[in-house]
């Protein structure tokens, strides 16, 4: 089943050079999917907000089937996305098993890489003589 969808894919850091480079370079690999097609695409001119260089791209996308829309949220981690076309999704029990699978696992080493930098943090603290409650 073929997915239409618009998506906004933002980038901010510095210099403004790297962040128009990343973009560009993030456009190029997309263009390059083989389940997703670009039917449109605007890339904002990079601008300075808060000390930091940002942009954002939003593309209208044709992609393949449901396992393909969601290697493209993961991968490109859009800041929004809006499904166009079907209006309604029907999808088959395997389907939505492997979605959330994926959902999960992604979610279980986000946890275990910020219980990981607690740590380390609380062990640099302890090894520099911080109280953490000062």
């Amino acid at each position: 089943m073929e997915i239409k969808a618009k998506a906004i894919i933002e980038i901010a850091g510095f210099p403004e050079e790297h962040v128009k480079n990343t973009m560009d370079m993030v456009m190029d690999t997309l263009s390059k999917e083989k389940d997703i097609e670009i039917i449109n695409k605007t890339v904002a001119p990079v601008e300075n907000v808060k000390k930091m260089w940002s942009t954002f791209s939003e593309v209208e996308i044709k992609i393949s089937n449901f396992k393909a829309l969601n290697d493209f949220c993961f991968n490109y981690m859009p800041s929004s996305i809006e499904i166009i076309d079907p209006i309604k999704l029907n999808h088959d029990s395997a389907d939505l098993s492997d979605f959330l699978n994926d959902v999960l696992a992604r979610l279980h080493n986000f946890t275990m890489f910020i219980k990981n930098l607690q740590a380390e943090n609380t062990i640099l603290k302890q090894e520099k003589g911080i109280n953490e409650k000062e």
